[in-house]
């Protein structure tokens, strides 16, 4: 006859399988442990004289699902009639409205639908940056695809920007398959792409996270360089962290991360909780709730703990998604981030695109100019 004891030490088996089945389904071995390692330090409170600092990286397909010529235009025209409308109703703390960086793909060239964001961006609403979906590539075809597209970008919309006598520019990768960190390949197939990426202008690449894919890195909430390694996939899995007087080096691309973790308020069955992973769509709508999460999560630079980078990701043109960002959802969290950092006294929020949050990080790791400053 099966004693108490026996029957919980069964139980408590089983309930050990079921979580370890449920972490892996849900690809969370790749970066629980990270979160677990920070979760203490992140607990702690905001305190008075934190900046933060907010971008959304749409991934802009219009032509996603397959659409057709005329359902891409629609959607595209959909926010050039209502992001400004919305947006000139929000404000930062130096009078700023939000700024929305599309990164358009670049198998989805429509120069009718690029001129049209070049006009939001030129009105300030909006910035472009670059956007890749591929499968079974190679570096050398890669390296002309990104080229010919910065230039056309560049050369024909008058998008992207110059500095310092160089043309640099920003980068999601389709399907989040950066430097082909798929277990199976597929979406990418260029082994050290992160090289590639800084020798045809890339920076910055604001991909992840990317979880629940299996794409997920095991680094975690964080600003940090990266190096590819030839012959190696996924080698931003780890890298450097970038501090406060630490700058990279011409072979380092920067990654930016948007926040990951649990989100312990919103549970499944009341017991297991969300994966929180900076998306904001239909499927995981913005909230209040969830715009007090964010900046905890977000990374910091060591150095400059006062300064949060919070940087979201969307696909703002799926037509559900789309819906609910512009039928409300971008006003509510807006509103939510702005009476947390912009009304409080003693906080500050700063509305910035993709290549404004890389300026700012790069100035205040270089010490270029006043800390902080675009």
């Amino acid at each position: 006859m099966w004693t108490i004891v026996t029957i919980l030490i069964i139980g408590g088996i089983a309930a050990a399988g079921l979580v370890a089945y449920g972490i892996r389904a849900r690809n969370m071995h790749y970066w629980l442990s990270s979160y677990i390692a920070q979760r203490a330090q992140r607990r702690r409170p905001i305190p008075p004289g934190t900046t933060l600092y907010v971008c959304v990286a749409d991934h802009y397909e219009p032509y996603g699902g397959g659409a057709s010529r005329e359902k891409a235009h629609a959607r595209v025209q959909r926010w050039l009639d209502t992001y400004p409308e919305i947006a000139s109703r929000h404000a930062d703390s130096d009078g700023r409205r939000p700024c929305h960086t599309m990164f358009y793909p670049i198998e989805e060239y429509d120069p009718e639908l690029l001129d049209g964001l070049a006009r939001l961006t030129r009105d300030g609403f909006a910035d472009v940056d670059v956007h890749f979906h591929h499968d079974h590539d190679n570096a050398t075809s890669l390296t002309k695809t990104l080229g010919d597209f910065v230039r056309t970008l560049r050369d024909r919309h008058g998008l992207l920007r110059a500095e310092g006598g160089k043309e640099p520019w920003c980068f999601v990768h389709g399907n989040w398959a950066l430097d082909n960190s798929r277990p199976d390949g597929r979406w990418c197939g260029v082994d050290n792409e992160l090289q590639v990426l800084i020798d045809t202008g890339c920076l910055v690449d604001f991909t992840l996270p990317s979880a629940p894919s299996d794409t997920q890195t095991s680094k975690i909430n964080s600003i940090y360089f990266a190096r590819g390694r030839p012959g190696q996939r996924k080698s931003h899995d780890t890298g450097r962290d970038v501090d406060v007087g630490k700058w990279g080096t011409d072979d380092e691309l920067l990654i930016v991360q948007g926040p990951l973790g649990l989100n312990w308020r919103q549970r499944k069955l009341g017991i297991i909780p969300k994966i929180e992973n900076a998306e904001i769509s239909a499927d995981a709508p913005p909230s209040a709730l969830r715009a007090k999460l964010w900046p905890q999560l977000a990374p910091r630079l060591a150095g400059a703990p006062e300064h949060i980078f919070l940087k979201l990701h969307t696909h703002g043109t799926e037509d559900d998604t789309m819906e609910e960002l512009l039928g409300g959802g971008l006003e509510r969290m807006w509103s939510a981030l702005e009476a947390d950092f912009r009304d409080r006294p003693g906080y500050r929020l700063r509305y910035v695109s993709a290549w404004e949050m890389y300026k700012i990080i790069r100035t205040m790791a270089t010490g270029e100019r006043k800390q902080g400053a675009a």
